[in-house]
């Protein structure tokens, strides 16, 4: 039964009825109301609108595509529970709605209080805080690339020349490297496997040992930040980074002045309890030579803001990040916003020239285009050194990501691709045994002692059965390693946390399947478990990946990878905010890598089904990629949607 309060409103707010207004957008519209209970019917319905907007991941409502098709703003709930509003919106223009929110006492066009920002140029309305956020950005930003280095001294040339030798085809890699020299702000954006990692230690290295020849006498050394938004990613970037070095031959001074450990955002910024108060911002701006991001798809609206926001003005700050992965939970696209066009290449002369002086590579300028000034210090790199031509994976995620569903199913049933066609006995029409019998492989170990690419958990639970008969604390915490790396080869990913082809349903089937003589308690030995929420008295940090197992004196404990290979144990009752992660979410599994990844898709389609979230989860794996769909046309309509909504 609707509440009294909403029942009185009916006769001047019909839509109020209708079943898409959750407890958010009616608790905001009676907000709007108490400070201006004459407020406009339609200012009250856009606000909704834009309330509802941030819970698909929008900042803002776009009043252009709302008149042209407002059936795409409700496509998410029942037509017939949407149809008031629907006929409400097509009564309305675009010049009505810009003369009823100019009007509107509780919008602003600009600077001040009002709750609600009309943007007339693009005619956008905007929550204040969002809009407040995305001046940050954009002005901040903006600033950031008006300062333009006048050259590169002769020696830094040579050391970018020793650092990327010559090659047949263009070196984008290098030209990342050179433009990142250029402006206090630089994008590098590409797919997995394209050496962005590798490309961030040579120009680290350049821009080391140009500070050290820049001193007069004894030098400071450069202050390095490295930072990715998840704990997962972060300890990810921090291992790419030392595998890269262990590739370059550069001097030990260089080496020395490497940023090691990787932190996540929230504690580079110094995060003060659970809202978004820093310690650092424009006031108190972090002390810095470079702040480099990781996994940037990942970075929402409000957390770019506040970043930008704590940097100081002499600061270089480097994003790193797939553009075309899935964005943040939270509001806003940032880095795919700032990546628009990334791989047309839409150069100024300025730019061209730049890179021709410095990187030896001849590029056309745009003349007759509109130049989006991020773009000149933005590149995307192309060449994929983990997936060749005769990569089925390779193929498919660049299918995917072209929206080409036609191609996509071509590539998953072509029998040449091994990497996309796992053993089956199961029939493909009956997925759950499908599924169990995926999961439950055991492929070992092939004729060189290298683990089978089409691992299930099978495996890992092996590895637990060997745990050694000495309860040496070393044998054990080797034990323990090798279990925690036996559980990377393989993991399940779903679209969805609820439903019996979610994270939930699926969490407990596996389970039953893996553990069939015993019904486990909550907490038993094997039991995968992923951190929530960061906890910084225990050092770990949400999407942390743990296992319960018996510790060298039989205790459960649980054990997590620590620096340098060491393991840490913490008892289970330490542990409030952690959940079983035989399966996660593709959103929880960004920054994170596997061997053999299974993707489960739902038997219907949703909203958060989209193509960046199947590349997304394309992407995670490394030598071997499994589809498994629960019905027909879902995997189809998913790459014709972006998580947008388009």
């Amino acid at each position: 039964m609707m509440p009294t309060h909403d029942r009185a409103l009916l006769s001047r707010l019909p839509w109020l009825a209708d079943g898409w207004p959750g407890q958010l957008e009616r608790a905001f519209v009676r907000f709007l109301l108490s400070l201006d209970d004459q407020a406009d019917a339609g200012v009250l319905l856009a606000a909704a609108l834009v309330s509802k907007q941030l819970t698909q991941g929008e900042v803002y409502l776009d009043l252009q595509r709302l008149c042209r098709q407002p059936e795409l703003l409700l496509a998410d709930d029942a037509s017939q529970s949407s149809e008031i509003t629907l006929d409400w919106l097509r009564l309305r223009s675009l010049s009505d709605w810009q003369q009823v929110l100019s009007e509107s006492a509780l919008v602003g066009l600009g600077e001040g209080a009002e709750p609600l920002v009309f943007e007339q140029i693009h005619t956008r309305l905007y929550l204040r805080r969002y809009w407040q956020c995305q001046q940050i950005v954009s002005q901040t930003i903006a600033k950031r690339l008006q300062q333009h280095e006048s050259g590169l001294s002769a020696a830094v040339q040579q050391q970018i020349d020793a650092l990327f030798p010559p090659q047949s085809t263009p070196d984008w890699q290098k030209v990342a490297c050179v433009l990142a020299l250029r402006s206090r702000f630089s994008i590098i954006t590409g797919g997995p496997g394209t050496g962005k990692t590798t490309t961030l230690t040579k120009l680290l290295a350049v821009l080391i040992q140009r500070h050290q020849a820049g001193q007069a006498g004894p030098a400071e050394p450069l202050q390095i930040l490295l930072a990715a938004p998840t704990g997962k990613a972060a300890a990810r970037v921090s291992e790419s980074i030392t595998a890269a070095l262990s590739r370059l031959k550069l001097p030990e001074m260089v080496v020395g002045q490497m940023p090691k450990q990787a932190m996540t955002l929230h504690r580079l910024l110094g995060s003060q309890g659970n809202g978004r108060r820093y310690y650092h911002h424009r006031h108190r701006p972090l002390l810095a030579d470079v702040v480099i991001v990781d996994e940037a798809s990942m970075i929402d609206l409000e957390m770019m803001a506040a970043l930008l926001d704590a940097l100081d003005e002499a600061t270089l700050l480097i994003l790193l990040g797939d553009k075309d992965q899935l964005a943040s939970v939270e509001a806003g696209a940032v880095l795919g916003d700032l990546c628009q066009g990334a791989e047309q290449l839409a150069y100024d002369a300025a730019t061209c020239d730049w890179i021709a002086r410095y990187a030896g590579l001849s590029l056309l300028p745009r003349q007759s285009e509109v130049i989006n000034p991020c773009q000149q210090q933005t590149v995307m790199l192309q060449v994929s050194h983990r997936f060749g031509n005769d990569s089925g994976i390779g193929q498919l995620a660049a299918a995917v990501n072209a929206a080409d569903a036609v191609r996509a199913r071509a590539i998953l049933d072509d029998p040449r691709y091994s990497d996309l066609r796992p053993p089956a006995s199961a029939p493909a029409d009956l997925p759950e045994r499908r599924l169990q019998q995926l999961v439950t492989a055991d492929r070992g170990f092939d004729s060189s002692g290298q683990p089978h690419r089409c691992q299930g958990y099978g495996l890992f639970r092996a590895v637990i059965d060997a745990r050694p008969r000495s309860n040496q604390a070393d044998l054990i915490d080797q034990w323990a390693a090798e279990v925690l790396t036996a559980f990377d080869r393989f993991r399940v990913l779903s679209a969805l946390r609820q439903g019996g082809w979610g994270v939930e349903g699926l969490n407990q089937a596996i389970e039953r399947w893996l553990l069939a003589d015993t019904r486990p308690a909550v907490w038993y030995s094997g039991r995968p478990v992923m951190v929530s929420r960061n906890d910084y008295a225990l050092g770990l940090m949400n999407g942390d990946i743990g296992i319960a197992l018996k510790d060298h004196q039989n205790r459960l404990r649980v054990a997590f990878a620590g620096a340098q290979g060491a393991i840490r144990w913490v008892s289970p009752l330490r542990l409030a905010d952690v959940e079983t992660a035989y399966a996660m979410t593709v959103h929880k599994s960004q920054g994170s890598e596997f061997d053999h990844v299974l993707l489960v898709l739902p038997e219907t389609g949703n909203r958060v089904l989209s193509r960046e979230l199947i590349y997304t989860g394309i992407t995670r794996a490394k030598t071997q990629f499994t589809l498994l769909e629960t019905a027909a046309g879902v995997f189809a309509a998913a790459l014709g949607r972006n998580c947008r909504g388009a």
